[in-house]
């Protein structure tokens, strides 16, 4: 289900009806805007068939293995462009956290840009585009997602039946992003869960450095949620900043909550992208909380 990002929607829904489609696209933004979610609603609609959920002889799914995309991935992906539609009208591909192409599978995706053949649509997915090669970014066509306003994600909480004060708390920690609103709908612990996680931070934040250097030793060992805990801290002291510079109660300077923001976010980005050692990156995070 699409929430919010109708300028978007109505862009590619046009280019369709005018049979104005580019080759290539390129949806970028935060995490659980929706990107991939409206990909495959452009590509049903394109279809003319639901293709959630589904397994299509004319669509192919890219994701990262261990993050990486590897080049058998990307040379498997052309071998299949290569082939006819089977039964839609073009054969179709999204390569989902683009930015995890290796260097080989990117130089190796960076000829199919510039040849493509048949009728083919390429759509990468990526929360850093920085980190695709400039000559792939100057080949696609370029369409970027911004969290989505509070009342488009309450009126869909409410649409759920989700009580007012439910849905409230669920916007706010949200920040302008469905998927996780979509989340706590679905799976209700999480929302029990990112609570308590919550209340350890702030426990954590006031305790001696030698206990959040055990925490961080602890939570080190949790890789598979270890991303999900760091977003959990990452809406906590956004919440924070704002609630800072709404009340001036300076319990945190504005400076170091910035700090804290762009630190939360940097170690979030190695330990996702790269095989940085999880407890020294999150005991220099704890340097500064």
């Amino acid at each position: 289900m699409l929430i919010g990002h109708q300028r978007q929607w109505q862009f590619l829904k046009q280019a369709a009806e005018s049979d104005k489609i580019s080759h290539a696209y390129l949806f970028s933004g935060q995490e659980k805007l929706g990107k991939k979610t409206m990909a495959i609603e452009w590509i049903s609609c394109l279809f003319g068939e639901n293709l959630q959920g589904k397994l299509h002889p004319d669509f192919i799914l890219i994701e990262p293995q261990n993050k990486e995309i590897q080049i058998g991935q990307i040379r498997d992906l052309i071998w299949k462009l290569s082939l006819k539609p089977y039964s839609a009208p073009l054969k179709t591909a999204i390569i989902d956290q683009a930015h995890l192409m290796n260097e080989e599978a990117q130089n190796c995706f960076l000829k199919t840009l510039e040849e493509p053949k048949g009728k083919t649509l390429l759509i990468l997915i990526t929360e850093y585009p920085e980190m695709l090669f400039p000559t792939i970014l100057s080949r696609v066509q370029r369409i970027k997602f911004y969290p989505v306003k509070k009342i488009e994600i309450e009126n869909y909480l409410k649409n759920q039946k989700i009580s007012k004060e439910e849905a409230e708390k669920i916007t706010e920690l949200s920040l302008g992003r469905p998927g996780i609103a979509i989340d706590f709908v679905l799976q209700p612990k999480k929302l029990e869960s990112w609570q308590e996680k919550t209340k350890e931070l702030i426990k954590i934040s006031n305790a001696d450095l030698a206990s959040r250097f055990q925490y961080a030793k602890d939570l080190s060992g949790e890789l598979q949620g270890l991303k999900e805990t760091l977003d959990i801290w990452l809406s906590y002291f956004r919440n924070v900043l704002i609630e800072e510079i709404n009340s001036q109660s300076k319990k945190y300077s504005l400076n170091k909550l910035k700090n804290i923001l762009k630190l939360i976010q940097k170690t979030n980005f190695l330990i996702s992208t790269t095989n940085i050692n999880p407890r020294l990156a999150l005991e220099i995070l704890m340097l500064e909380l």
